[in-house]
């Protein structure tokens, strides 16, 4: 990369804060705790709306991983979520009424926060579907993962997200709260997946998956982007660009091996597609407050209207991290 390139990402970058910086006067805080926080505690960051149902298994979760306290920001929920979040001793939970989209889809929120509170920590970043498992999360915490990392000097751990499904129609069998949702949502694509290089960021970009089988037959390079960075030591001096996908400094970008090696990385089991989701699409088809004007919902609704349903001959059902291993979606690298 010239230097040309490499001020202008910088220039960027101090946007990126700066744009953060005055965002955060859309922010009221609702629940703060974060004087409990220790120095070495692995902290979690959240947008949410309208979650109230996923809320009780995603704490859970992540609580046993060992996230020790979690950020959200919730915007303008009417379900009962940010009372439910306000009553949990560690969770520290901002309200926003302002619009999602104009915060750069809740990332200017989460940049403010991280700026703030996340220096010096591991800091992980997902929504209330996403679901991390990386090598050894069976028996090993989160905590040897990013003391491994801490040694090895690596500062960003990549993950790729992974559309689960239900077997059957999406709205076939109802999901309760405090369920663990893989229980239902528990197939995959184990293939049909492209991968190209982002030259300016320096980060992998990955489509495929049921969501560009299903909804984007005719146009996969409209399909969402299925590459993410959500395990950062962080800095006040990062950001991120465009949700988890990307960030600046570039180098945190670069969590694959130039040469042809591997380097350890991890799945998001993404749970969005359960008996809720004909409601929540609906809702943020109409709420448009979504990237590229919502287009992703627009073919959602267009797609499940008559058959809501994923599951095709080709589908895998979900075991564990070692056969996301064997198909190549994650890799232990070096880290026995």
């Amino acid at each position: 990369m010239g230097l040309i390139q490499s001020y202008r990402l910088r220039l960027q970058r101090k946007r990126w804060r700066i744009r953060a910086f005055r965002k955060r006067r859309e922010l009221t805080s609702v629940a703060n705790r974060t004087a409990q926080i220790k120095a070495d505690d692995i902290l979690l960051f959240c947008t949410q709306r309208n979650e109230a149902i996923r809320l009780p298994y995603f704490l859970k979760y992540y609580r046993e991983m060992g996230v020790a306290h979690f950020f959200f920001v919730d915007n303008d929920s009417d379900d009962g979520a940010l009372d439910y979040l306000a009553k949990q001793p560690d969770v520290s939970v901002w309200s926003a009424k302002a619009s999602y989209k104009r915060a750069r889809f809740g990332v200017d929120w989460l940049n403010w926060l991280q700026m703030k509170y996340a220096h010096g920590h591991w800091a992980l970043t997902v929504d209330p579907d996403e679901f991390l498992v990386y090598p050894f999360c069976d028996t090993r915490p989160l905590r040897a993962l990013t003391d491994w990392l801490d040694a090895s000097s690596i500062k960003s751990f990549s993950a790729m997200l992974l559309d689960m499904y239900p077997k059957g129609r999406l709205d076939e069998e109802p999901y309760q709260a405090g369920q663990n949702p893989i229980e239902i949502a528990a197939w995959f694509d184990s293939g049909n997946y492209t991968i190209s290089r982002n030259r300016r960021f320096g980060n992998l970009w990955i489509q495929g998956g049921p969501r560009a089988r299903v909804f984007f037959p005719d146009a996969p390079a409209k399909a969402p982007a299925l590459n993410k960075v959500p395990l950062v030591k962080w800095d006040r001096r990062y950001a991120y660009v465009s949700s988890t996908h990307m960030l600046l400094p570039r180098g945190l970008n670069q969590v694959y091996d130039e040469w042809g090696g591997e380097k350890a990385s991890g799945v998001l089991l993404h749970a969005k597609f359960l008996d809720t989701f004909g409601v929540k699409a609906a809702e943020e088809l109409q709420r448009s407050e979504h990237y590229a004007a919502s287009v992703e919902y627009k073919a959602y609704a267009e797609q499940l209207k008559d058959d809501p349903q994923l599951w095709c001959k080709w589908s895998e059902r979900y075991i564990n991290w070692r056969q996301l291993e064997i198909l190549g979606l994650m890799s232990k690298g070096n880290w026995a």
